[in-house]
């Protein structure tokens, strides 16, 4: 059985979330420039949540993006905002300097992500 780490749409998601990540990464040096860490962090990620969610229905998942799908989506990116927010203030705590905690972050939270929103789109459910 072929792993789910390395399929296409693991793949698909992964190019989706390289973009997403330039997005979030770009928009947070810039706004914290100007403004506290951590608005700078959520308003980044915010941004980048809108893209992903279009590209990875469309895309990734060739569903269409509804609201029920955005829903669930959120709620998954809810759980993962918790999770970079914590970490990357864990970093941020440890001495990793503001410009590159988001960089390990990253690292540790996608996968996690993954599955998330693998689950969403995978669960007829929703």
């Amino acid at each position: 059985m072929k792993s789910v780490f390395f399929s296409k749409e693991f793949i698909k998601w992964g190019l989706i979330g390289v973009l997403a990540v330039i997005i979030h990464y770009g928009i947070y040096l810039l706004l914290n420039i100007f403004i506290q860490k951590d608005i700078a962090f959520t308003i980044g990620y915010a941004i980048s949540f809108c893209c992903n969610f279009y590209l990875n229905s469309v895309y990734t998942y060739k569903k269409r993006p509804t609201l029920k799908k955005g829903i669930g989506f959120g709620v998954s990116h809810f759980i993962n905002y918790i999770l970079q927010i914590s970490v990357f203030n864990i970093f941020i705590y440890f001495g990793t300097p503001e410009e590159y905690a988001p960089i390990p972050m990253y690292a540790i939270t996608m996968p996690i992500n993954f599955l998330l929103v693998r689950f969403v789109f995978k669960n007829n459910k929703i």
